[in-house]
């Protein structure tokens, strides 16, 4: 069977940034694989894309550049905020805002988001609020463990609650009819 929309997929593999030698980010073992339904939208675009056809067993060896991952880096997502706006009840958590921290914040739409802590002033906060692989090329090694038919139950998780119940897709890219 090969990868495809509605197949469930595991994988082992070794993600690098910065070339085939770079450093190692993200590594799964066989014993312990990435697991995934292929065609749901939770996984890059183009990563699925390098995987679609291939078979249990089947090796792989790819590069995202990246705009084809987590996009350049904008100048635009480094931003400075008033300090005041990490106060609770009149306080502010210093631990919170140290050099390197991650924060997860919202925007002003409600939107969830997580902010990288560059410097700390006495009025203001320099955060970078892009993707923390932006403007990395990604390289991707590893083998194909899985393919088989998505289970029912596999398909809500991955697509919500209209997959599965005739509703014929749902939100992603995903199709579940």
């Amino acid at each position: 069977m090969e990868i495809g929309r509605n197949k469930f997929v595991t994988l082992s593999y070794e993600l690098r940034t910065n070339g085939v030698e770079g450093e190692v980010i993200e590594k799964t073992e066989a014993a312990s694989p990435l697991g995934f339904v292929f065609g749901a939208g939770k996984m890059l675009e183009m990563f699925e894309n390098k995987l679609e056809g291939l078979a249990k067993g089947s090796a792989f060896d790819f590069e995202l550049k990246a705009a084809e991952a987590y996009g350049e880096v904008n100048p635009n997502a480094i931003v400075e905020i008033p300090k005041n706006i990490f106060e609770v009840e009149g306080k502010i958590d210093e631990e919170l805002l140290t050099v390197g921290n991650h924060v997860p914040m919202q925007d002003a739409h409600g939107n969830r988001l997580n902010g990288l802590v560059l410097e700390v002033g006495d009025e203001k906060v320099k955060m970078d609020f892009n993707h923390p692989l932006a403007g990395d090329n990604l390289f991707f090694k590893g083998e194909v463990i899985e393919v088989r038919e998505a289970t029912e139950d596999e398909l809500v998780e991955s697509c919500g609650s209209s997959c599965g119940s005739g509703g014929g897709g749902c939100g992603g890219g995903c199709s579940c009819g």
